[in-house]
């Protein structure tokens, strides 16, 4: 039988509050066309708690797609974010701000592509290129602020979840 990763009553709190913070910072900055913080969040959280981050990232598309309904949008959701997880993982040891800005703006970069996925069977190539390429100018921006909120947040945040966390630094 395969290993299975139990989540303790704690764990399920704190990831409760972790979700919350990428809901809310969504919320906070949704006036701010693609700068967000669930980027950063989602490679924090994957850093520090590993396969179980993907909980987090799974209750966050669930109740974003219960708040605002289960539209073409939520399937790249589906799709970028635990991506994004996947990306990490292998990498969650390396401490370098250099390589999780080039990961965190790499990603900003290709949001635009990954969200485009579900328009290849809905509307064809066609209708897949069309939305990709008419959001490469919210990509750009995307690009951008994922690697100043990077850039600025890694390590101060660090060093919060090494002292809050320190079975999982």
């Amino acid at each position: 039988m395969g290993s299975r990763t139990s989540v303790t009553v704690r764990e399920l709190v704190i990831f409760s509050m972790l979700t919350a913070i990428l809901l809310i910072s969504k919320a906070v900055l949704s006036f701010l066309p693609n700068i967000e913080l669930i980027s950063f969040f989602c490679i924090l959280y994957t850093l520090y708690f590993g396969k179980k981050a993907l909980l987090i990232i799974g209750c966050f598309i669930a109740v974003e797609g219960l708040a605002f309904g289960f539209g073409m949008w939520w399937f790249g959701y589906l799709i970028a974010w635990p991506l994004l997880w996947a990306i990490s993982m292998p990498l969650r040891k390396i401490r370098s701000v250099l390589l999780w800005t080039v990961v965190s703006g790499a990603f900003g970069l290709l949001f635009g592509m990954l969200c485009a996925i579900p328009y290849l069977f809905v509307g064809g190539l066609s209708a897949a290129a069309s939305y990709w390429l008419a959001g490469i100018p919210f990509d750009l921006t995307h690009c951008f602020g994922n690697c100043v909120v990077m850039a600025l947040l890694y390590h101060p945040m660090r060093r919060l979840f090494d002292r809050c966390f320190p079975a999982h630094a």
